[in-house]
């Protein structure tokens, strides 16, 4: 196994007190997708500004395709190719102008013709910058990423306000890069994005990584495969769904948690959610006890376990709310 990035120990501390990273280690093979996620405030963006070469680390070793940055500053960063969140770009150059500037920044980079043909702005080329839509800019600032003919790239939350067409736009030339071995390290605030693109992924919180894996492997330590949503009331007339979640009719988490196959119990607005591993033999019994207590069923509704739940689980937050 050969790593593209890998860090040991890693810390950071302002002013001598605020603690931003508190020991990360991360490993990161060549050719994968990994994704970072965490809410605001986290110590993500501190994580990968310090692995990007833009900050450096209170104590703890990083190393880049072997490298540090303390003796090969220069060839790590022919090899890197960087997405900020919001790349803000000359309105008044055109899209091939700007392709070719960023390309003048590298010694070998890719040609401005392929580079535009595969972001899909070929037929923009000639247009000015300040003309384009907010996928257009999006697709350019990753294009501005892509000429220098990376081996790793590194986007920080590229689909961000986004349209549902021009986020797959972006998937898919994420996922060509991939393809040609190139190695991604992706930050993200949307689950449904984190779980189809990466391989692997890290969860961050208060400068720690909290939990690690594949999607696949995190979701299935969650302790079930499904969750089931529901929110319960009183028969009395006249009482409002919004009235019966806010507690007309209360129910202790005991009573959820003493259900069959029952893993874990939690509030989300207003909502109780069941993670279960057979939906089957808990939902009779969750109907039977509402029926039993007298209460009214509300709201039903049973799915795949995902990350949000993960996410929710470990931290106690929703990405969305923290973004």
């Amino acid at each position: 196994m050969t790593l593209a990035i890998e860090c040991h120990g890693l810390r950071k501390t302002y002013d001598g007190k605020v603690e931003a990273l508190r020991g990360i280690d991360l490993e990161i093979r060549e050719g994968e997708c990994f994704g970072l996620l965490g809410p605001n405030g986290a110590g993500k963006t501190t994580a990968i500004e310090i692995l990007e070469g833009l900050l450096a680390p209170t104590s703890g070793e990083v190393r880049i395709l072997g490298r540090t940055w303390q003796s090969h500053p220069r060839e790590l960063r022919e090899m890197l190719g960087i997405s900020l969140q919001e790349t803000r770009l000359a309105e008044k150059l055109t899209v091939r102008e700007t392709i070719e500037l960023f390309a003048s920044f590298y010694r070998q980079p890719r040609s401005t013709r392929e580079v535009l043909a595969d972001l899909g702005l070929a037929e923009k080329s000639d247009a000015w910058v300040g003309k384009l839509s907010g996928g257009q800019r999006q697709r350019l600032a990753v294009a501005t990423a892509l000429v220098a003919n990376p081996r790793i790239l590194f986007l920080d939350e590229p689909t961000t306000g986004l349209d549902p067409q021009s986020r797959r736009q972006l998937w898919e030339i994420i996922r060509e890069f991939q393809r040609h071995g190139g190695t991604v390290l992706l930050t993200t605030h949307y689950m449904d994005e984190a779980e189809r693109l990466c391989d692997r992924l890290a969860i961050i919180d208060y400068g720690q990584i909290i939990a690690a894996g594949t999607p696949a492997e995190l979701i299935d330590r969650l302790g079930g495969q499904h969750v089931v949503e529901f929110a319960v009331g009183n028969e009395t007339a006249g009482v409002s769904p919004d009235q019966a979640k806010a507690g007309a009719h209360d129910f202790s988490q005991e009573t959820w948690r003493g259900l069959p196959g029952v893993e874990s119990v939690r509030a989300d607005d207003g909502l109780v959610c069941l993670t279960v591993r057979q939906p089957h033999v808990t939902i009779p019994a969750l109907l039977e006890a509402v029926s039993q207590q007298g209460a009214k069923l509300l709201h039903l509704t049973t799915r795949q376990a995902s990350l949000e739940d993960v996410f929710v689980r470990l931290t106690g937050r929703h990405l969305r709310e923290e973004s």
